[in-house]
Parts: C-alpha cells; sequence; structure tokens
C-alpha cells in the first residue's frame, strides 16, 4: 500500500534517470535547488541558451508534489482571471503566460518525445449546485472577455461528458488535459540532461552562503559555487530552499485497479480530467490503464479510515457502478498555499530567486514559470510582478484548520 510515496505514479512511470549525490567542489553558471516541475523546466531552458546548469535535488526527480499530484494540466490559477490582473502591475506578463501555459507542456513533451500519458482532451470543473454554476458562469465571461473558448455545459452537457448525474453544470477547457505526473518530471529531467544539465541526487542543501561574488551551496557530499540560484523547492523545500509564508496542505489520491472496458466507457468517456466547486474539493479522473482516481485533501496517517471511508462513498455517488470497488493504491503529498491563491517571488539576495505557492496548480505554472526564472537567471527578462514571499505566523494555524475542517466534512458527508 503506497501513502507518503507517489504512489500509483511511481509504479506506472518509466524509469527516471541515474543519477549520483554531489561529491566534491563543482561549479556552474546557474545552480538549482528542486527537481520538480519548476526546476527541471528551469534546467532544461538554462541548458539550451548554453549555460552550465547544475541541479540539486534532496531525495530524487519528482520526489515532492511533482510526482503526488493528480495530474491535471490546467490554465490559469484558482482564482478568477479578473482578480489575477487586479492583483498585478498593469501589463504583467503572468496572466498571458497561465493563460497558455498547457500550450507549453504539450509543446514541452511533444518536442523532447516524453512518454507520459499524455492527454490534451480538455479538463471540466464541475458544479453540484447553483452557486457553483454562477461560479461557473462566472469564469467563462472573464475567459471569454480574453479570447478564450472555454465554454459553460449544461445540466445536459455536463452528464453527457462526465457520465454522471451529479453535476448542474461544467466549464470545459479545451487548452488543458490530464498527464501521468511523475512521468512527466522524469522526462523533464532526462530533456535537460541531454541539452547539457547534470542532476545530484540524493542532495539536499544543508547551508547557502555568498562569497565572492558567487553563491556556495553545501550538500553532505561536496558544494556548488555559481553567480546564480534557482530556488524550486516549494512546498517540499527544506533548510535555506523552504519558501516562507506557505501554509502546508496535505492532498491524497485513491485508485483503483484497472477497470473492465464497459465500465471504462461509462466514465469521462472523453477522457478530461474533472474536479468541482465545492470548497473542500474532489478531483476524478482515468489514467491511460483504466484506473479510476480521486482526491481531495487530507493526509493517510492517522485519518486513513476517514478519507478512505469517504472515498468510497463519493466514488459510488459519482458512479453507482463502482460501488464496492476496491482502491489498490493510496498516496498523498503536500500542497504550498497561499492565503490569496497567486504565487509568491521568493528572493534571497543578489542573484537567488524563485517561486513557490501553486496552490496545488504546479505542473503547468511550473513549466513556464520555470522557464521565466531560467531567462531571469541568464539576463534575458524579468520576472512577474509577483508579491515576496514573507513569513507568515498564521500559515500554520490556517492549514491545520482547513486540513480539520476537511476531514470533518469526509468523516460527516455522504459523498
Amino acid at each position: 500500500m503506497s501513502r507518503d510515496t507517489p504512489g500509483l505514479w511511481a509504479e506506472t512511470a518509466p524509469q527516471g534517470p541515474e543519477l549520483t549525490p554531489l561529491s566534491g567542489a563543482v561549479s556552474a553558471d546557474i545552480a538549482i535547488v528542486g527537481a520538480g516541475y519548476t526546476g527541471l523546466s528551469a534546467a532544461l531552458t538554462a541548458a539550451e541558451a548554453g549555460a552550465r546548469v547544475v541541479v540539486l535535488e534532496a531525495q530524487g526527480v519528482g520526489a515532492g508534489g511533482s510526482g503526488r499530484n493528480v495530474g491535471l494540466v490546467n490554465a490559469g490559477l484558482w482564482i478568477l482571471p479578473d482578480e489575477v490582473d487586479a492583483r498585478l502591475p498593469a501589463n504583467d506578463p503572468l496572466p498571458g503566460m497561465l493563460a497558455n501555459a498547457p500550450a507549453a507542456v504539450w509543446e514541452t513533451i511533444a518536442r523532447h518525445s516524453i512518454d507520459c500519458e499524455a492527454r490534451p482532451v480538455g479538463t471540466l470543473h464541475c458544479a453540484p449546485d447553483a452557486a457553483g454554476a454562477a461560479a461557473l458562469r462566472q469564469r467563462e465571461a472573464q475567459w471569454q472577455a480574453r479570447q478564450v473558448a472555454v465554454r459553460f455545459l449544461d445540466t445536459a452537457e455536463a452528464r453527457a461528458r462526465t457520465g454522471t448525474d451529479r453535476f448542474q453544470a461544467a466549464l470545459f477547457d479545451p487548452r488543458a488535459g490530464t498527464v501521468q505526473p511523475l512521468a512527466y518530471a522524469r522526462g523533464l529531467a532526462r530533456a535537460a540532461l541531454a541539452a547539457g544539465a547534470v542532476i545530484h541526487a540524493p542532495s539536499p542543501v544543508t547551508a547557502a552562503l555568498r562569497a565572492g561574488g558567487d553563491w556556495l551551496l553545501e550538500t553532505p557530499g561536496g558544494q556548488l559555487r555559481a553567480p546564480r540560484v534557482i530556488w524550486a523547492g516549494n512546498a517540499y523545500g527544506q533548510g535555506p530552499a523552504v519558501v516562507p509564508g506557505l501554509a502546508i496542505l496535505p492532498y491524497f489520491n485513491m485508485a483503483t485497479a484497472p477497470l473492465p472496458e464497459a465500465l471504462r466507457q461509462t466514465i469521462l468517456p472523453g477522457g478530461e480530467g474533472a474536479w468541482d466547486t465545492d470548497d473542500v474539493l474532489t478531483s476524478f479522473r482515468m489514467d491511460a490503464a483504466g484506473r479510476f482516481i480521486i482526491g481531495s485533501v487530507g493526509n493517510l496517517g492517522a485519518e486513513l479510515a476517514v478519507h478512505e471511508a469517504w472515498a468510497r462513498r463519493k466514488m459510488a455517488r459519482l458512479y453507482p457502478q463502482l460501488t464496492g470497488q476496491a482502491f489498490a493504491h493510496r498516496w498523498f503529498g503536500r500542497i504550498g498555499t497561499t492565503p490569496d491563491a497567486m504565487p509568491r517571488l521568493l528572493a534571497l539576495g543578489e542573484g537567488a530567486f524563485g517561486i513557490g505557492g501553486f496552490n496545488g496548480r504546479g505542473i503547468a505554472p511550473g513549466t513556464v514559470l520555470g522557464r521565466a526564472l531560467a531567462r531571469a537567471a541568464l539576463g534575458q527578462g524579468g520576472l512577474p510582478g509577483l508579491q515576496a514571499a514573507r513569513r507568515d505566523p498564521l500559515a500554520p494555524g490556517r492549514a491545520a484548520v482547513y486540513r480539520l475542517g476537511a476531514a470533518a466534512l469526509h468523516l460527516v458527508q455522504r459523498g
């Protein structure tokens, strides 16, 4: 049984590249800390530009959130497009980057022949009630004002696309889709290595100091010297790589064994990934082998029984034909959240920066913001006008309230 591991994804992803820890003293043009989507996208971009790039990873490629998430490749952020614009300086590049982020993922996958079950068939944001449907109408209007062809689906269309009658409406986003998330991370790593980057793991950074115009990054086995450092640990940052102010939430997924073909055809027949508008959301999708995957907020330690019982009820309520279906895989990871659902800029001194706090939307934003970090490190462009990450003494409390609230809801909710 997989729990605090990449779970199903580790079993079905192609093997990752063989890596070794950092040994001795080495130098680079750009040091990158963290081998998830952001760090690997930055490494690939900088290496393709001819820079000497060394990545230091505490555990292994995709060992954090990049190997544990549900695999939805979405555009934008959780908050509405108008809210994103309102929180940024005029003409900031971030909204356009995020709007086109799924296209960047699909292009990267195609260009580097990454084997990751990519399905660019769209996603479905589903509303179980009238309030959710109204929120989706508002989101549709704001995207369409930006010439994006998202489409509101009425009850009949939502039922046809999802295969369940539990939703009053849905919003279809044709830009989006799904991937096998750990396989995508491993594919990015292979592409970065092929471009000339070096990745060392396990090599946690234990200390970082500025000396003589360079950064010196210490690991248990060696030292890396570079004038520029990209911090890309997000919710899994350790030591000097911690992003201050994040409220860390656990998010779990559970997956069945591959379903018979007759059942597969009744569930999300178009292959979209889906999630709902509830405050404690539910995500659900199928993988390439026909496993049904359902997820929500919560960890699988002491709360395992509560969340699994809820997941069984929820699965059966969405799809009565799956009543009694067992889960073959259970796992969870961490999400780095911010109060306003906007990412944060991490600035740790001259030549050292990063971005964290993706609020559960790491795949597409991590890909494009990793590219932006690389270009900034190369002196080829600026960074989005994000707020700087700051320490927030209330963050642990917010995370605890949300986690415990999710557990309480899952204890009593019918599904």
